[in-house]
């Protein structure tokens, strides 16, 4: 066996790593946090929202995680080692590691939660649990993955596409994939406060005394994961108007999801920092279990006729919040739109929509779009799409909600009729959609999809070719045909490239400059 990296923690350091994550406050220090949407669902595997990963790096460890420059490095894992021929892989996990309920976690908590999440996260996940022979515990604090053929496993372990690989006890992890845990123990850096939580208004977490650091300074998700705050409450503020009154009076201390138009009059108060951002894509995703959607014709007429200017107007404002990105795959801030994506880049044709339509033989099906309104950049989205199906003749319906429940809607298979939905939009994180691994909405194994649901064996054979690629001209090669196969049958449209930009009062410190609101390592200015 060729030892990869053995990280080990000298006995001092993680003594004092500990002395300093648990040692209590004089009084009770509170972060107030606004999120991005309601939290609705907990079960970690259950869905790929967004606010329910964020929830999951709350109250849950990973066995590995990624830094900046997107290295995987060890959370939970102590060390591992892989065979000369990278089929055989043997971690051990750090000493002192435990869940909520004082139970310390094994070999086999991780196996049932590898397997529980391979079953439900459809970027790594699936792949990883088809290249496997073996996922199976080899002692108390050991386990192994024994593959078929070579696949990234450190990559696959660390990643932060949601649903992401948490641990789960092995209790909850071996309940049915399709049925929702609503059981928050974990072994984290906090706890839930179920007791405290009120849908729609307010998440509480404590800080988990017994949660044992990594010695590493911290760097994204990597690292030791220092709680300095007694007590985190995540308030639900689904006007964006009232969330800025309240970061600005200092009723609560950091908003993530900072609507760009109100970067300018924050930029010049000294008691707030806006954060540089990050880029979010936009999609227009559909439901191809049922019509008029289930037509490949009809998801080409809606191609043919969007303009990414218009969505990332609505969506960003100012050009300076945004970018045209016609592609499936996430493009650099700066410079020209990639090849590849000419029928997305071209000027819209309405003749050749109506056509398609008619060839489609629409019969006039109400179409129910889902439109999130507590999130702006969705609203906006979804606003310019009706505006464009309507164009096009057909009969919509716009069913708003608030995003906790428009993710219930989604993840539904029933009919539009049954509360089901024929469209929908979001966003993704421009680290999810990099590559055929990350992004998920180029999944096409039908039921076993992200919600779209769609089934084309031609891109799933692509993108099981990406993965045994010997190269990376290998497989950029075959990313360029992916994209090609994905503008043909059009699994969703890309809207557009866009900053997301938090802010918090500036009497913040330690926070951690990341794509996701990584809430330890934070500490607190005492206000009177």
């Amino acid at each position: 066996m060729r030892k990869l990296l053995a990280a080990a923690t000298l006995g001092a350091a993680a003594a004092l790593a500990m002395t300093a994550a648990t040692l209590p406050a004089a009084a009770e220090s509170l972060l107030r946090f606004v999120p991005h949407a309601d939290l609705a669902v907990i079960d970690p595997y259950w869905t790929g929202a967004y606010i329910t990963r964020n929830y999951g790096y709350m109250v849950y460890d990973t066995l590995f995680a990624v830094d900046s420059a997107w290295q995987p490095h060890p959370q939970m894992v102590e060390s591992w080692t892989a065979s000369d021929d990278g089929l055989v892989w043997d971690f051990r996990l750090r000493d002192g590691l435990a869940f909520h309920d004082g139970q310390p976690v094994r070999g086999a908590d991780v196996v049932a939660s590898l397997k529980r999440w391979g079953v439900r996260n459809d970027s790594y996940g699936q792949p990883l649990l088809a290249a496997a022979s073996a996922i199976e515990a080899t002692g108390e604090r050991q386990f192994r993955i024994t593959l078929k053929e070579r696949f990234p496993v450190l990559q696959a372990l660390a990643t932060l596409t949601a649903p992401t690989p948490f641990i789960l006890p092995e209790r909850l992890a071996q309940m049915d994939p399709f049925t929702q845990i609503k059981d928050p123990t974990g072994s984290g850096p906090f706890k839930m406060a179920m007791s405290d939580w009120q849908p729609g208004h307010q998440v509480v977490f404590q800080r988990n005394a017994a949660y044992v650091p990594r010695a590493e300074p911290p760097a994204w998700a990597t690292g030791g994961k220092q709680v300095k705050l007694d007590r985190v409450e995540w308030q639900y503020i689904p006007d964006a108007a009232t969330a800025l009154n309240a970061l600005n009076q200092g009723e609560v201390d950091y908003w993530e999801n900072l609507s760009n138009d109100y970067v300018p009059s924050l930029a010049h108060d000294p008691n707030v920092t806006v954060s540089d951002g990050t880029g979010y894509i936009g999609t227009v995703r559909f439901n191809q279990l049922y019509p008029p959607f289930d037509n490949m014709k009809m998801r080409q007429a809606v191609l043919a006729v969007v303009d990414q200017r218009d969505y990332m107007a609505a969506v960003a404002g100012d050009p300076v919040n945004w970018r045209t990105c016609a592609s499936v795959w996430a493009c650099a801030w700066q410079g020209a739109d990639p090849a590849g994506g000419e029928v997305l880049a071209g000027p819209r044709d309405f003749d050749k929509a109506r056509r398609l339509i008619a060839e489609a033989g629409y019969k006039g099906e109400r179409i129910v779009l889902v439109d999130p309104t507590d999130i702006p950049q969705l609203h906006a989205q979804a606003l310019v799409t009706n505006e464009l199906l309507k164009r096009l003749g057909l009969d919509v319906d716009l069913a708003t909600s608030e995003w906790g429940t428009a993710i219930r809607r989604i993840n539904s298979r029933e009919s539009p009729a049954q509360g089901g939905w024929n469209v929908y939009v979001t966003s993704f994180a421009a680290f999810d959609m990099v590559n055929p691994a990350t992004n998920r909405m180029l999944r096409a194994n039908g039921t076993a999809s992200p919600p779209g649901w769609p089934t084309d064996a031609v891109l799933e054979k692509l993108r099981a070719d990406w993965f045994r690629a010997a190269d990376d001209q290998e497989r950029a090669d075959i990313a360029r045909r992916i994209q090609q196969r994905a503008f043909e049958v059009v699994p969703y449209i890309p809207t557009g490239e866009y900053r997301a930009r938090s802010a918090y009062r500036s009497d913040l410190t330690g926070r951690i400059e990341a794509p996701l609101p990584f809430l330890w390592n934070i500490d607190k200015g005492r206000r009177g």
